[in-house]
């Protein structure tokens, strides 16, 4: 099996959308409609193995990834992921290093899960929407109750072993009001790297074409550009902001990291509890499945015409308004999934989120573009470091991203 020509991250559901929680905004939740004779939704341990020989294969080595999601993997319990990291080291090139990274609602772990990651070295993404009364009324367990403390335990236990974790914040319409309030709220619980995720459900049905929880454009951006505003005055380079490290890159010479601002898509695809193979996690149905890996190898699904077509896609339907808009290098027209409006000459295919992602691009170009120029200065760049900054650290440099992603990847 040949190796796939770019590289790829794929998002690994071994327990499908099973999950134990019933978040109101959840997009995943329909997914367990696809399998209604699933009986239960766990990968079986010979199609786990298949899927680790096949990763590894189409890794262009000697790092490689895996990225545990659902649904809620931890529902599976930590013997499923022993077995998995048993399966790594049996199939693992000599020299080559695997990494795991698993993202949870952070409900089921406790000890024995912690120690078994801290071990292992996960990374752990933990879904946090801010403090309680934000996060609560969407974040709810099937019998509809709150979360947050559950969540908070989890989170202190994570911190107890040490173990790297990023948070994960969904931004709806209740949070995108207090921008300040949930920004400052992360920061004193000790979190070091924060990523916003918008809440966005096309529902045509709605008085005004999206879900009740989806926050405006306007309201997103004003959220995005008022957390820049402390970040950079006093956290940039201590708290890492993958939205603000996203609108740095362009200025630092650096592609994109995140696919939602890539210009083209396709590198995240997803892989489901029985092998199916999808081309992103927000594509998950029945015309979008490309094929399964029992019946075609992983390397020839993630460089087929099928998956190749799918990300061009992205760019090229970009309607005019978006190619001649003065920071498409910093958006690239954003998450195809959101293209569901209109420019103002009246061409489909605009992003829903645009005004807001406009605001805030053009409000943080002139700051990064500083910040960027004070870090590319040869005074200014710090000695090259291995042993005392962690790759998923803040960069010595001050560029508010992560060592990995900026100076580290140099």
């Amino acid at each position: 099996m040949g190796k796939p020509s770019r590289e790829f991250q794929i998002f690994v559901k071994p327990a499908g959308a099973a999950c134990n929680l019933d978040c109101r905004y959840c997009y995943y939740h329909d997914k367990r409609d696809l399998y209604p004779d699933a009986g239960g939704f766990r990968m079986a341990e010979s199609l786990l193995e298949e899927y680790i020989v096949q990763h590894i294969e189409a890794a262009s080595g000697p790092d490689v990834a895996f990225s545990w999601h659902g649904g809620e993997p931890t529902t599976l319990c930590v013997n499923f992921f022993r077995k998995a990291v048993d399966l790594q080291r049996k199939h693992r090139p000599a020299g080559w290093r695997i990494q795991n990274g698993i993202q949870t609602n952070g409900i089921l772990l406790d000890q024995e899960w912690c120690r078994f990651l801290a071990s292992e070295g996960f990374s752990v993404g933990l879904s946090l929407d801010g403090p309680a009364e934000m996060h609560d009324p969407y974040r709810v367990t099937r019998g509809g109750q709150p979360t947050h403390q559950q969540t908070m335990r989890g989170y202190e236990l994570l911190r107890r072993y040490e173990i790297n974790t990023d948070i994960l914040c969904v931004v709806h319409n209740l949070n995108v009001r207090y921008p300040l309030t949930v920004y400052r709220f992360f920061r004193e619980i000790g979190c070091r790297y924060l990523g916003f995720l918008p809440a966005v459900e096309r529902a045509p049905e709605a008085a005004h074409g999206v879900s009740p929880y989806t926050p405006s454009a306007e309201d997103y951006g004003a959220f995005l550009s008022k957390i820049f505003d402390e970040w950079i005055g006093r956290d940039a380079g201590r708290i890492m902001v993958q939205a603000f490290e996203e609108a740095a890159r362009p200025a630092l010479g650096l592609e994109h990291s995140l696919c939602v601002f890539r210009e083209t898509c396709g590198q995240i695809p997803v892989l489901e509890h029985n092998g199916d193979f999808f081309p992103c996690d927000h594509y998950v149905d029945r015309e979008h499945r490309l094929g399964n890996i029992r019946e075609t190898p992983l390397g020839e699904l993630l460089d087929s015409p099928a998956q190749r077509s799918f990300g061009e896609a992205k760019r090229d339907s970009l309607p005019r308004y978006c190619r001649e808009c003065e920071v498409l290098a910093m958006c690239n027209g954003g998450c195809p999934k959101y293209r569901f409006t209109w420019t103002p000459d009246g061409q489909p295919g605009l992003n829903y989120l645009c005004a807001g992602l406009k605001r805030f691009f053009l409000h943080s170009r002139v700051p990064l573009a500083r910040l960027a120029a004070r870090q590319q200065e040869p005074a200014a760049r710090p000695p090259k470091v291995t042993a005392k900054v962690g790759r998923n650290d803040p960069c010595p440099c001050g560029s508010g991203l992560k060592y990995k992603r900026c100076c580290g990847a140099r």
